[in-house]
């Protein structure tokens, strides 16, 4: 079943959106949204609805992206971005520390600046079930965990998000399995649906108070009847849109048991170990550190970069790699993001936004390869025992 819209909402033209960018960077936001860059639509600075990717969608399948025209005036018409806005919450390389020696030693420091102040407009159901994600993961907002990563709370704390509903999913979109769209969730200020019948508009949901206080300063009207359904029909018609499955009952379990399928020498055959679908994962938190140091060996810095467990290096311990080959290196990262990821953080990995599937340079499509491991595992099972 859709998720239901909230049955009181307001709602504003375009030219409200364009007045809750403004009303956003006026109060001190930094807008980033949707911008097309470089063939791909992806988050760029926004500073009006002009900004915007208006009448573009896009095709994406395995291994393909496409821009195409869609004829309508729709600002908000395709489906996930090729980015998420995961690098403004969590940078790809990020400053831990600097250290400069003096005669009896050294100092260290910190970079104390305060993160700038960010709204993000148009995350997708997917992407907001990521921030979730990485809310529990690095913020430690599951089960009171400590140690939680400072300069990540700092970012989030400082970020006004405008959530939209997908109305056109693309061919490897699979939220509606993973529980995380098409409509947003939880964790938004404001969430927008696009509607395009009868007349242009967005229903806004308030998520928050200080949600509640920026759209106040735009021009809205209650929404009536007409509106909340019209709304409810985009994600209707977005949810039976979505072909992709992804079966999760029993999945970890069913990962767990078979860590010696041939299936992951199938898939070594075919993966590339590029790491492509790591990098543009919106849930992947692995990083390594890297300390660098000037010629006059005065002056050092340690670094936090993004890595990959798909990287050779990525898991050395002295002697060698754990994971050595590309099965194993497949293997440990669709049986976390599937499966080990719940006793871990009480929910999935994946969200079903497809991008791995469209980055992936061959295509490889994890829910095909979790379909093939399901249909073949009590039959690899009962061959081992005879």
């Amino acid at each position: 079943m859709a998720t239901s819209v909230a049955a009181q909402q307001a709602v504003i033209t375009t030219d409200g959106l364009d007045q809750l960018i403004s009303v956003l960077r006026e109060r001190g936001w930094s807008v980033l949204g949707p911008v097309l860059r470089d063939g791909v639509i992806a988050p760029g600075e926004v500073t009006g609805v002009d900004d915007l990717p208006r009448g573009v969608g896009d095709d994406q399948q395995p291994a393909r992206y496409r821009l195409r025209e869609r004829g309508d005036d729709a600002l908000f018409g395709f489906a996930s971005p090729a980015t998420s806005f995961k690098p403004v919450l969590f940078p790809p390389r990020q400053l831990l520390w600097r250290a400069t020696a003096r005669d009896d030693g050294f100092d260290m420091t910190r970079p104390d600046a305060a993160p700038p102040r960010r709204a993000l407009l148009g995350v997708r159901s997917c992407d907001l079930a990521a921030i979730r994600a990485q809310d529990r993961v690095l913020a430690h907002r599951w089960k009171d965990r400590p140690g939680r990563d400072v300069d990540y709370v700092a970012a989030r704390d400082a970020t006004f998000v405008v959530a939209v509903a997908c109305g056109s999913p693309a061919d490897t979109c699979f939220c509606t399995s993973m529980g995380t769209g098409p409509a947003p969730g939880e964790g938004y200020d404001l969430a927008l649906t696009e509607v395009l019948a009868d007349e242009h508009r967005f229903v806004v949901t308030v998520g928050s108070e200080r949600g509640a206080d920026v759209l106040d300063e735009v021009g809205n009207r209650v929404a009536d009847h007409d509106d909340v359904a019209a709304a409810q029909s985009v994600i209707d018609g977005a949810t039976r849109a979505i072909e992709r499955r992804l079966d999760t009952t029993g999945l970890p379990a069913m990962l767990d048991a078979e860590v010696e399928h041939p299936l992951w020498e199938d898939v070594a055959q075919r993966c590339l170990a590029c790491g492509n679908c790591t990098a543009v994962c919106p849930t992947c938190f692995c990083t390594s550190v890297d300390d660098v140091s000037d010629l006059t060996a005065e002056n050092a810095e340690r670094w936090r970069t993004w890595d990959s467990c798909f990287t050779a290096g990525f898991s050395y311990v002295h002697g060698g790699p754990v994971r050595a080959s590309t099965a194993s290196r497949y293997r440990q990262w669709m049986t976390h993001k599937l499966g080990t990821w719940q006793a871990q953080f009480g929910s999935s990995g994946c969200v079903g936004c497809g991008r791995c599937l469209t980055w992936c340079p061959v295509g490889i499509d994890i829910t095909a390869e979790a379909r093939a491991l399901r249909g073949t595992a009590r039959t690899s099972r009962r061959e081992d025992t005879t």
